[in-house]
């Protein structure tokens, strides 16, 4: 006699809408980099809590392009949900999914908002333990120690060079600052990204052939070099 496994009941999916803000770049970048930095000024908080779509229909960027884009917004402390308007074959493998069928429903406002006080600027960040995973350390000013390791799921975007003392298992993006000349330093190489000023390389483009030893990472004629400590 065989026994009969009871049907599964079906998995219950619910929709649920959220308000997003929708960042259409446009040419030249540059200013509108410049015109987000002053908007930004004006209210600090603008992108705090908030869903953020990014347009690129007006750029059609290539995937070299679009992480640095993303990249220059992280700077920024803008988190992107999702992206619109790219080539799929644009899309960086480990960034936000590419949407469709997004609907424009108005315009916000910025608000005048009185800008604190700048904080004088530092030049370099020490993290006395290790970057968990989920955690974003950014440092647009300097360079970044981390005394322990750097998790996966984990990012560090740093203005100078990064140097992690224990594992590097997440992203790293040195000399984010348009720094040619800044390093990625690690005492075990397992990162699943990394990028250098605005070159970047995932980990299906770095190989394994430095995996689990010290390494470093610097920038060569536009192409990013790595090396073992050793």
């Amino acid at each position: 006699m065989t026994s009969q496994t009871p049907p599964r009941r079906p998995l219950p999916l619910r929709g649920r809408a959220f308000k997003a803000l929708a960042l259409a770049p446009e040419m030249p970048l540059a200013e509108w980099l410049a015109d987000l930095d002053a908007a930004l000024k004006r209210s600090p908080t603008l992108f705090d809590g908030r869903a953020v779509i990014l347009d690129v229909a007006a750029l059609k960027p290539g995937k070299d392009d679009l992480q640095a884009l993303l990249t220059d917004l992280g700077l920024r402390r803008i988190r992107i949900l999702g992206v619109e308007g790219a080539e799929p074959a644009a899309m960086p493998s480990d960034r936000p999914p590419l949407l469709v069928g997004g609907r424009p429903v108005g315009t916000v406002e910025i608000p005048e908002v009185p800008a604190e006080p700048e904080a004088p600027p530092s030049t370099s960040l020490m993290i006395e333990g290790s970057v968990r995973s989920g955690q974003s350390v950014v440092h647009p000013t300097g360079d970044v120690t981390v005394m322990g390791s750097v998790s996966s799921g984990a990012e560090i975007l740093a203005g100078g060079s990064i140097h992690v003392y224990g594992a590097l298992r997440g992203r790293a993006i040195a000399g984010a600052a348009r720094n040619p000349r800044a390093r990625i330093l690690c005492r075990k190489f397992e990162p699943e990204l990394l990028g250098i000023d605005r070159f970047v390389r995932t980990a299906e483009e770095i190989g394994t052939s430095l995996r689990g030893r010290p390494a470093q990472i610097w920038l060569d004629g536009g192409a990013i070099k790595m090396a073992s400590l050793d």
